[in-house]
């Protein structure tokens, strides 16, 4: 019999039209929707269903849109199959946002709550940096510890007659499969990406990013976080939550907003919470919400453990079938 790690992806995962299945299908998901645009007064619901993607993909909308199709999923999954989530899984997980959309799901935070935290979440890691001064490269084919000897090469600026100059430039993920994501100033991005190709790493790839995520670039935005959690009142998690800087399981209520501030400026040691849901006894995890990204990565770092997604009706009702 198989034991369940639920999971929810993180940026990157957005489309336009995504959930809108759901929300004609399931009246447990339109009321999902309904509650994000209440929480954030606007019509959210529309710009995922049918707005323009260079809107949606703006981080402040990204975000609590993301979180918004992964309870939709979540609720549905609950209603049509008159279980709670917690009964069924032994582990939840998020990549990046994703961690707000796991505490949801484990009854931490509420949907309004989470989809208000999460709009300020993106405006504050948007604004922590200027426009065109940080970027992020994806790594691919290379272990971590190359991967840090690379950012400390990269950082390091030699001017004749001046002292060398550090910029900031460290690992922002780790994906497993070889991998690896990297943040921080633009120009230290840039030559770190042409010293990998100098050490023929497989591939090396500025990413479409707005600002340098997950590095101490974005102590700005770890302090308006700080801030805003300081004054919400968060729930002791029905199940155990992996938090994304620690790789390891929580549910200590008194822990999770520390955890979320660190996680702003924190890598997301994504390999390891993979491997800390298997040692937890995992042997199925399924992706709910947008996309299959998370699904693709954990092939590549845990190939025993079965991993499917499930975001539209369709998926859901094979999902309930297995479950």
């Amino acid at each position: 019999m198989s034991v369940h790690a639920f999971v929810f992806p993180g940026q990157g995962s957005q489309s336009v039209g995504m959930g809108q299945k759901l929300h004609e299908a399931f009246p447990a998901a339109r009321e999902v929707f309904q509650e994000v645009d209440d929480a954030l007064g606007e019509h959210l619901s529309k710009l995922i269903f049918s707005g323009e993607p260079e809107e949606l993909t703006r981080t402040e909308n990204a975000q609590p849109a993301l979180m918004a199709v992964s309870l939709a999923t979540v609720r549905a999954l609950e209603s049509e199959g008159r279980f709670r989530l917690c009964d069924k899984a032994c582990v939840v997980a998020g990549h990046s946002l994703g961690e707000y959309s796991a505490l949801a799901a484990a009854g931490a935070l509420g949907i309004a709550q989470t989809a208000r935290l999460l709009r300020l979440r993106g405006r504050a890691m948007q604004e922590a940096v200027p426009a065109g001064e940080g970027g992020m490269a994806a790594l691919l084919g290379v272990e971590e510890a190359q991967a840090r000897e690379i950012c400390d090469e990269a950082a390091r600026v030699s001017v004749e007659g001046e002292p060398v100059r550090i910029e900031t430039l460290e690992l922002a993920n780790d994906n497993g499969g070889g991998q690896i994501v990297i943040s921080g100033a633009l120009s230290a991005v840039e030559r770190a990406i042409a010293l990998a190709r100098e050490k023929g790493i497989r591939r090396a790839v500025l990413l479409p990013v707005s600002a340098p995520f997950h590095c101490s670039l974005m102590a700005p935005a770890a302090a308006r976080m700080a801030e805003a959690l300081a004054g919400e009142t968060i729930g002791t998690p029905q199940m155990a939550v992996i938090a994304n800087v620690t790789a390891a399981k929580n549910t200590d209520a008194g822990r999770i907003a520390e955890l979320l501030v660190q996680q702003v400026t924190g890598a997301v040691r994504w390999r390891e919470s993979v491997k800390a849901m298997a040692a937890m006894g995992a042997t199925s995890q399924i992706e709910l919400g947008a996309g299959k990204v998370l699904t693709g990565l954990v092939r590549r770092i845990e190939p025993e453990m079965t991993a499917r997604n499930a975001g539209t009706p369709e998926e859901i009702e094979a999902l309930l079938r297995s479950l």
